[in-house]
């Protein structure tokens, strides 16, 4: 049995530190928030390879029935297809592709559920950490410390850890923001219901694209009616000008590392809702504007040369971070959580795990980025020329969007 700190406890952290446990090995997971992180995020495209992780993390799921599902309908909303809807709210494009559609908060709850009371120390927030021949040493504020054989860092985009090893690494800015929120359904007219709600939902103006899908409403709830439906709208904004005003709150204070949903100025709010109605389809206009509270997410790329540092290894969005296009965040971070298990299966608890880890899992990592940069790559020609590039085919989009990469 082998001592291991995970650092971060959204869902990466989670995973690895369920999995971790499951192999046999002791396990401190240290999160900088001093509470619950339910009801962050929204909605998430699920794949076979995270319902692999989920049951080796030991969360149960329905038993695969050999379906297209994956075994997957218990997490949340199964859709049978995809549709893309002109400005007029008409149908432009179909595509046949059953898929499950969760929640962040559904994932995060079922996580929490399954990891070992006290495993998870809340309010640890990593300032130092230092690794020999012998150990990793931890220090939080406060002068707190914890030791281990080794450490894993899912700490984000903006991951402590990282930055101590790996200075070099930064995200960067890809020209374009994404308008996220959920809408319950039982406030949609019956058009919108009919239309839209039961279908992954495509929009495509000039310069911009919006997705959305529906997922479980309040209590996890999947029954018609009580469901909720996610969108995700991808707007250009330059550095320079839009994106620090769209991080500005209604006070005047500059927000440059992430705007939490509240601060967001209801005046960008207002602009944002009255460009849904001139530019997407009634639909999604309706959803907008009945969306209590629509976050902010500027879009970057994070990529990372090295994952395993001698004792310390990166994964999730601490290792790689791909645009949203891809439909795989939580994907990529079980299947880091798998390779970390096997990796320490073969090698014992030294650096050879996270050498080995590193080999199987640079390489994945570096594509699925490519792959969202390459979808993405749309956006950001639009946002440096919109009213001259060529628009994108919609059967293109709905082929290519949120899909594993052998659909």
């Amino acid at each position: 049995m082998a001592r291991l700190i995970v650092v971060g406890g959204s869902l990466g952290g989670l995973l690895a530190a369920n999995l971790l446990v499951r192999a046999g090995h002791e396990v401190r997971l240290l999160e900088k928030s001093t509470h619950s992180l339910d009801g962050r995020g929204a909605g998430i495209v699920t794949h076979a390879a995270l319902g692999a992780g989920l049951r080796r993390a030991g969360v149960a799921l329905e038993e695969d029935r050999g379906d297209a599902l994956h075994g997957l309908g218990a997490l949340g909303v199964a859709v049978a297809g995809r549709v893309a809807l002109d400005r007029h709210g008409d149908a432009v494009a179909r595509r046949a592709l059953p898929q499950v559609l969760t929640s962040w908060s559904r994932l995060y709850a079922l996580l929490c559920d399954a990891l070992p009371a006290g495993c998870a120390l809340m309010g640890r927030t990593v300032v130092g950490v230092d690794a020999d021949a012998a150990a990793v040493n931890v220090v939080c504020d406060g002068g707190e410390r914890f030791d281990a054989d080794l450490l894993v860092a899912s700490d984000g985009i903006r991951s402590a850890v990282r930055a101590r090893l790996a200075p070099e690494v930064q995200p960067q800015y890809a020209g374009y923001v994404a308008w996220r929120g959920v809408c319950d359904e039982a406030v949609l007219s019956r058009q919108t219901r009919a239309t839209l709600f039961e279908q992954f939902g495509f929009g495509l103006p000039p310069g911009e694209q919006i997705i959305g899908y529906p997922v479980a409403g309040a209590g996890h709830a999947t029954t018609p009616g009580q469901r909720r439906y996610n969108f995700v709208w991808y707007r250009p904004a330059d550095e320079t000008t839009r994106l620090p005003a769209l991080m500005t709150d209604a006070d005047g204070e500059h927000h440059p590392a992430g705007i939490a949903p509240h601060k967001v100025s209801w005046r960008q709010v207002a602009a944002m809702r009255e460009a849904a109605r001139a530019l997407l389809a009634p639909q999604f206009a309706e959803i907008i504007e009945k969306t209590a509270q629509p976050f902010l997410q500027p879009i970057h790329d994070l990529t990372s040369e090295r994952l395993a540092f001698g004792r310390v290894a990166l994964m999730g969005d601490a290792a790689f971070v791909a645009r949203p296009h891809v439909g795989m965040g939580v994907t990529k971070a079980a299947e880091d959580a798998m390779a970390l298990i096997d990796a320490l299966a073969r090698h014992g608890a030294t650096p050879a795990a996270w050498t080995a880890y590193e080999a199987a899992r640079l390489a994945p990592g570096l594509a699925v980025v490519q792959r969202a940069r390459r979808l993405g790559a749309y956006m950001q020609a639009q946002g440096r020329a919109a009213a001259g590039a060529a628009r994108r085919d919609a059967e293109q989009v709905l082929r290519e969007t949120a899909v594993a990469t052998d659909s």
